[in-house]
């Protein structure tokens, strides 16, 4: 099956297909159309509760230049690199499942496409068993699709899928233009996006291991390399044989590889040094698709002033920020990065340490957008990746199915049908927040010391400290201080004890 362009797509539409495809049409081009439905027209405005997003104007000033052409003069010249992708063909294959799903993936291959920074020119969509072990495609549709690239003035080709080395030369050599497969542009997305030291050392080791078994030489690459001082333009003749070209570059990239794991790791202390400053309060990790509106959720509960945008991947950095229950009980929220179908297992070994977050979690946001054509199967992709996080499947889940204001009556009842603890809201207007805070207030635990003190009234600050930390039971103001009967956890606990008026009643019941 070939699918040419958009505008071909919706000329078939309007000759006949079924309601259910029209509608499913529409729904895709809406929710991965770049006027987006996370913030307004363009993803360019902040919303009154998105705060001070002083990212934006940064992140807005590094994007690449339209017009700058990458075609290839010797496509032997074809390694991994920072992708400038400008003018591109996408092309997809798929063997199962039904045509509008297939082209919803290819939506999303577009939408990455595009938040990578490229115009996306045409597409190519290809119904076939198995992918051609030597050009991916087949001979027949790669010389088809070098002509759709001359015509178009394509000068990139984005697969939908993962390429061997073979299958991206051979490819190359029939459209003479750079091809790239669909890991390659999800690096380079985190490559840009990445802003802390830990978050462009996983990246990079990221990038490091996709480009490792993509190496290849040619020419003096395959020579050996004269050992000695022969190296130097000294001496009278080689030590040795030597490492070839391409030997040296496998061994650096190695190198380089360890020194990031070991980086990584040396970051670890830090990152439990944070956490045990919170271990005082519940956590609540934020989990979900990538562009479901995880951003907009913390900004609209905390104010937070996270980047929200229209792209895949605005958030890679996790960010902590403090909320409160209705009861006024603090706890924190923990935003992470999105989740992708078939994500590449790269990143997911890279990104292990930021997905540890998940894991010490007390409760589990999994944010679903309910407006997108195939929420079950972004639960799917998401509930995959955490399935390889240890100690994730032990932390309980809520799902909450965002953008209810713009989906459909039949996606919100059979997300509902489901046995997860579900909670419709619309980061965006607000709407269900309230139930949203409810449910986090019965589901975060509770603290595990009960006390029963009279504290003076000099020592405000622990009522205080009492009533957002933990669980006020009971409360009475009395000539000689406020009696507290409350659950708190241990060290606030022995604080109010010190504190107690009463020496009789100054005893902690665990």
């Amino acid at each position: 099956m070939t699918s040419p362009s958009d505008d071909q797509l919706g000329d078939d539409t309007a000759g006949g297909d079924p309601p259910e495809a029209s509608r499913t049409r529409d729904m895709v081009d809406r929710i991965l159309s770049r006027a987006g439905t996370a913030v307004a027209a363009g993803g360019s405005t902040s919303t009154n509760y998105d705060g001070d997003q002083f990212e934006r104007e940064e992140r807005a000033g590094t994007r690449r230049v339209a017009g700058i052409s990458t075609e290839l003069e010797d496509v032997s010249e074809v390694e991994y690199r920072a992708l400038r992708l400008e003018r591109v063909v996408l092309v997809g294959q798929w063997s199962r499942g039904s045509a509008e799903e297939a082209e919803v993936s290819m939506r999303e291959l577009a939408a990455l496409a595009e938040t990578a920074g490229s115009e996306v020119l045409d597409a190519m969509l290809q119904r076939r068993a198995h992918p051609d072990p030597a050009t991916y495609l087949g001979s027949g549709k790669a010389k088809e699709l070098a002509g759709v690239v001359a015509a178009v003035g394509a000068d990139t080709v984005v697969v939908n899928g993962d390429l061997s080395p073979s299958q991206r030369r051979a490819l190359e050599d029939v459209v003479k233009v750079k091809v790239v497969d669909r890991t390659a542009v999800i690096l380079d997305i985190f490559a840009q996006h990445a802003k802390s030291k830990e978050g462009k050392a996983q990246v990079e080791l990221a990038q490091l291991e996709y480009l490792l078994p993509r190496l290849r030489g040619w020419g003096d690459s395959m020579s050996r390399q004269a050992g000695g001082r022969v190296a130097a333009g000294t001496g009278i003749g080689s030590r040795g044989p030597g490492e070839t070209k391409i030997e040296l570059d496998r061994r650096r990239i190695r190198t380089r590889m360890a020194l990031l794991r070991r980086q990584i790791a040396h970051m670890a202390p830090a990152r439990e040094v944070r956490r045990d400053r919170r271990t005082n309060l519940p956590n609540v990790a934020i989990v979900g698709y990538t562009n479901a509106g995880k951003s907009s959720l913390l900004n609209r509960l905390t104010g937070a002033g996270v980047l929200v945008e229209n792209a895949l991947f605005a958030t890679l950095d996790p960010t902590v920020r403090r909320a409160q229950t209705p009861e006024g009980r603090e706890f924190t929220l923990s935003d992470t990065v999105g989740f992708v179908r078939d994500l590449p297992h790269q990143l997911v070994a890279a990104f292990e340490s930021t997905l540890e977050e998940v894991a010490h979690a007390d409760l589990i946001l999994h944010i679903v957008d309910a407006a997108h054509p195939d929420p079950e199967g972004q639960i799917l992709a998401v509930r995959t990746v955490l399935a390889g996080v240890p100690g994730a499947g032990r932390v309980p889940e809520v799902l909450v199915l965002n953008k209810c204001d713009v989906a459909s009556a039949e996606t919100i009842a059979a997300l509902r049908a489901r046995r997860d603890i579900t909670v419709e809201v619309s980061a965006l207007t607000g709407q269900g927040m309230d139930d949203l805070l409810r449910i986090i207030a019965e589901n975060i635990p509770e603290p595990a010391v009960r006390v029963d003190v009279v504290v003076p009234y000099t020592r405000g600050e622990l009522v205080s400290e009492a009533h957002s930390r933990g669980t006020v039971l009971e409360e009475e103001h009395r000539g000689d201080g406020t009696r507290l009967v409350a659950l708190v956890e241990g060290a606030l606990a022995a604080r109010l004890v010190a504190a107690d008026a009463s020496a009789p009643r100054g005893t902690a019941v665990a």
